[in-house]
């Protein structure tokens, strides 16, 4: 609304893409039966003792290193204390005052304006079990908790409040997402809860210094719903502030199915946490040459990949951002074009065709029924005029069962392109459509398209257009 500026701080929970858990060797994979994967460590039992994943240390600080964070040389565990059912040992483990990394940022274009999002610290810690709510009988109900999850690598990754709008904050999480998901760290999953994101949002008037009071979003599983989430608490804010309320700091939930946030709780501070360093883990000392180490391995990241494509390749911007936003994608991209040397043609069948058949079967394009190499194998078809754009689209069909496109040419036959023959097509439409002959002749526009369709009804598609359009004319100026 007018007259007012909502500032926004992002805090981002991350699963780490490990084997096992962050402190025991427990499987860290999503999916299993309920409480199937524990142990007395990650059950939080008396008299166990904790064991620092380095696999998970590994990839912190790949992602510390990605979104140009200071490595700390020393970081410290910390026992962060409460009580929830989810929590096995009454306390989760995490850093506080000296965590992994810090003073970082990303940088991304939003309506085509550069847009520069610091991030405050990146720290390592345990994620929580997860509950499961559910009826019994007809009107009581139950939770139910699942250890799973529990002690699965967690990193917490908070931005500064730099965020100036709902969109802005959607966008900053699909540019962060993307960088996890190529740095190989994470999988970005938000329905299984491995990519989730808490809002801290506040209004002020239009150039105030002084910050408002601070609101705290959760529930948010997907990129639309932060969006809209944080659209709905900037207007009830403003409208509070306007009527004269007072805000009060505090934790809200998100209800999609409504479209409102809902009240849950007053907003903890620190000092509630009581956290301590946690007495049965050792300090983490990073070595320089692990960080070095760790630094030349890592991949071409998003933006400068996309950049790349947008001067190697000659594509356009938003072709390129679309083509980057993960790793297998951007690899069957070039992959395509190394078949077949023309970059604009592939991202087109890349982005509409293939990338619209995976998304409406739920599929990614790891699962793609197409490899790049028969892609490119049918776009040279095309390219060759062996097949026409109408034939392309249903050895399209084939592919994507499963066919060669070598082997469909060969049973289906290709375009026609001998002259004689499309001649001797043409003739015997203009003998069976005198009518419209005479109207073309007459200067009907109209009626020449009519012929064309009919050459092509009579050909089954295919005879080339280009063709076809050629000879008609020159046939209608002969007679």
């Amino acid at each position: 609304m007018p007259g007012y500026e909502a500032v926004i701080g992002l805090e981002v929970h991350a699963e780490l893409l490990t084997d096992s858990k962050m402190f025991c060797g427990c499987s860290a994979k999503f999916g299993g039966p309920p409480n199937s994967q524990t142990c007395p460590v990650c059950l939080g039992m008396p008299g166990v003792l904790p064991v620092i994943n380095r696999r998970g240390v590994e990839f912190a600080i790949r992602t510390a290193l990605a979104l140009n964070c200071a490595i700390a040389p020393m970081s410290r565990f910390a026992r962060k204390n409460y009580y929830y059912p989810d929590l096995p040992k009454a306390y989760q483990v995490s850093q506080y005052e000296l965590p992994l990394s810090t003073h970082g940022h990303i940088e991304f274009f939003l309506n085509g304006t550069k847009k520069r999002v610091g991030i405050t610290r990146l720290h390592m810690e345990e994620d929580t079990g997860k509950l499961v709510h559910a009826g019994i009988m007809e009107e009581a109900e139950s939770s139910l908790v699942d250890y799973n999850r529990s002690g699965v690598p967690l990193m917490e990754i908070v931005s500064e409040p730099d965020i100036r709008s709902a969109e802005e904050a959607a966008e900053y999480l699909r540019q962060l997402r993307t960088i996890l998901v190529f740095l190989g760290v994470c999988d970005g999953n938000m329905e299984e809860g491995s990519f989730r994101c808490d809002a801290n949002v506040s209004v002020r008037p239009q150039g105030a210094n002084e910050l408002g009071t601070k609101v705290e979003v959760k529930n948010m599983n997907s990129f639309k719903n932060v969006q809209k989430a944080l659209e709905y608490e900037i207007r009830r804010q403003i409208k509070a502030v306007e009527a004269g309320e007072t805000l009060v700091q505090e934790t809200r939930l998100w209800n999609a199915d409504q479209g409102i946030s809902l009240s849950m709780r007053s907003k903890e501070y620190a000092h509630d946490y009581r956290y301590f360093p946690d007495p049965d883990l050792v300090p983490l000392r990073i070595e320089p040459a692990w960080i070095d180490e760790i630094r030349r391995r890592l991949p071409e990241l998003p933006d400068a990949k996309r950049r790349r494509f947008i001067a190697e390749y000659g594509i356009p911007e938003y072709d390129a951002g679309v083509l980057t936003t993960s790793q297998a994608l951007a690899n069957y991209y070039e992959a395509c074009v190394k078949a077949h040397n023309d970059p604009k043609v592939v991202s087109n069948w890349v982005m509409v065709e293939l990338l619209g058949r995976l998304n409406k079967d739920g599929k990614d394009i790891t699962e793609s029924p197409i490899p790049p190499e028969r892609l490119a194998a049918m776009l040279g078809l095309l390219a060759k005029g062996a097949i026409s754009g109408k034939m392309a689209k249903e050895f399209f069909d084939e592919m994507y069962g499963g066919a060669d496109p070598a082997e469909i040419l060969k049973r289906k036959g290709g375009q026609i392109t001998d002259s004689a023959e499309v001649e001797k097509i043409i003739a015997g439409v203009l003998a069976l459509h005198p009518g419209p002959v005479a109207e073309c002749r007459a200067g009907k526009e109209g009626t020449f398209n009519f012929l064309v369709g009919q050459v092509m009804k009579a050909t089954k598609g295919k005879a080339n257009p280009k063709l076809v359009n050629e000879l008609l004319k020159k046939m209608l100026q002969a007679q």
